[in-house]
């Protein structure tokens, strides 16, 4: 169950209620593609670093590993020892990123392993019940993501077919949620909102799949090749149609400033690989913009990457430091600048909260992007 709590222009402060908690949106999802987040990240550590929802990979554990041993092994959530809520996505992003190694059809998608090549065949119902199998708290349905820059009449007939696909996704899910052996008979269904850069499509589709009661939105297809300004304008254009007594996610995105424009158009949920990516090469947030922490200027630098941090890296450690670890090669470095930064994240989003409580988010919004503008 799903609760605004307060309103800010567009914004949303909002709680969400799931059979593995309540989360406090708007949120930060971290992104554990095999049930891990890469770093050396453990699930002791997402919970030091205010970790609410964790994120992993429908299709990477399919092809890996494998649901139907997970689901043998008692599900996601007692394979990897994370009791708050995980989040799955559908496959369908990956599926559709391996384009010359798949055939779209009305059932759903054939494709190669990236792993070692054999052929696998997803659609709705395979999605719903690998998602199924692995437990996870809210599942997405099964979608084609368009490139943004696909024609018209392409994006039209896919987003006609992803509504076809999101009506079976919901009657399959229906239909697990009502076995015996499945682990989490309350998962949640997250519809996608599709359409690239067509304002017309993407409305009728928010209409379409509005009117199918679903436990939360998704605005997909998004930084996947459009500008900044393109997809503020998708969300301005689209969000407004979503259900506002459900809660809206943001596949994909972003940066800090790309989730402070998404909060003020009214999302609740943000996932994304940067802070993790970054972190492991080095680049690491702060509320003065990024920092590189193999430029020589850190070489002597005792100062911790951000001062008045309460991740596990800037409790202890130097700027220093950890560039001798990165410089080194040292998996410890990278492991600590991706606490750092999920920390940021996840802490941003805090504030984002407090500020939305007190009626302060546009004041907090200018003062963030403005001090990470001018940097240190």
């Amino acid at each position: 169950m799903y609760k605004v709590l307060k309103t800010e222009g567009r914004a949303k402060r909002g709680m969400l209620e799931t059979v593995h908690g309540t989360v406090q949106t708007p949120l930060f999802m971290n992104v554990g593609t095999v049930a891990a987040i890469k770093g050396a990240v453990s699930t002791d550590d997402l919970r030091q670093i205010k970790t609410q929802v964790e994120l992993s990979n429908t299709y990477h554990l399919h092809v890996r590993t494998g649901d139907k041993l997970i689901k043998e092994l008692g599900g996601l959530h007692k394979f990897m020892a994370w009791d708050k809520p995980i989040l799955t996505d559908s496959g369908g992003f990956q599926v559709f990123s391996l384009a010359g190694m798949r055939k779209i059809k009305e059932e759903g998608v054939t494709f190669q392993s990236h792993i070692d090549g054999h052929r696998v065949f997803m659609g709705p119902e395979e999605s719903m019940q690998i998602q199924s199998n692995l437990g996870s708290t809210i599942a997405m349905a099964f979608d084609e993501c368009p490139s943004s820059r696909a024609d018209r009449t392409y994006v039209k007939n896919s987003v006609d077919r992803t509504t076809r696909w999101l009506e079976r996704c919901k009657k399959e899910m229906a239909r697990l949620n009502s076995l015996d052996d499945t682990i989490n008979k309350n998962q949640m269904l997250f519809g996608i909102n599709q359409g690239a850069v067509f304002d017309d499509i993407r409305i009728e589709h928010a209409k379409r799949i509005a009117d199918m009661d679903l436990d939360g939105y998704a605005v997909g297809g998004l930084a996947v090749g459009e500008t900044h300004e393109e997809m503020y304008h998708v969300l301005e254009e689209t969000v407004p149609y979503l259900p506002q007594d459900k809660p809206t996610y943001l596949m994909g995105v972003g940066t800090p400033a790309n989730i402070l424009e998404g909060v003020e158009r009214g999302i609740d949920f943000f996932d994304c690989v940067y802070p993790s990516r970054n972190g492991r090469h080095g680049h690491v947030y702060t509320k003065h913009g990024k920092i590189n922490l193999f430029n020589q200027k850190h070489e002597k630098d005792m100062r911790p990457i951000e001062e008045g941090c309460g991740c596990p890296a800037c409790q202890t450690y130097s700027r220093a430091y950890i560039r001798h670890l990165l410089k080194a090669k040292e998996m410890l470095g990278m492991r600590l600048c991706v606490l750092h930064n999920l920390y940021f994240y996840n802490n941003m989003m805090e504030e984002i909260r407090d500020a939305l409580d007190a009626g302060q988010f546009a004041t907090y919004k200018k003062n963030l992007l403005e001090s990470m503008e001018a940097g240190e």
